[in-house]
């Protein structure tokens, strides 16, 4: 079964270009556009790691991060931050970020990225 990558991404054109690249490396990709949404597909769909954009409409990306370092059923899933301010690392690590990545990313860095957090070379 292919693995399952639960992208949190508002902007709808970079959402479809990161779920085509991801689908194209085989996994099996879910989309929310914003908080609540999100957490409810997290809770009803577990994925095998979170991609997270920072600004998002409602809840804020550390929002979202926070409630899911909060509950023990997804504590240790892999985060990936996705944001076009540089400055927001920071932010992001103490938040619990495990990898982090400024907007915008070159197609092959980002699916770089995901393959190394899936522990898929």
């Amino acid at each position: 079964m292919a693995q399952h990558v639960l992208l949190i991404e508002d902007e709808p054109n970079i959402a479809e270009a990161i779920r085509f690249l991801l689908t194209r490396d085989g996994l099996r990709v879910s989309h929310a556009a914003e908080g609540a949404a999100a957490l409810a597909l997290l809770h009803r769909d577990p994925p095998d790691m979170v991609i997270l954009d920072h600004m998002l409409p409602g809840m804020s990306g550390l929002e979202i991060l926070s409630a899911i370092r909060a509950d023990p059923a997804s504590r240790d899933l892999p985060v990936m931050m996705l944001t076009a301010r540089g400055r927001d690392r920071e932010m992001a690590e103490r938040a619990g970020a495990d990898r982090f990545m400024t907007k915008p990313f070159a197609n092959a860095e980002i699916v770089a990225e995901v393959r190394s957090m899936l522990g898929r070379g």
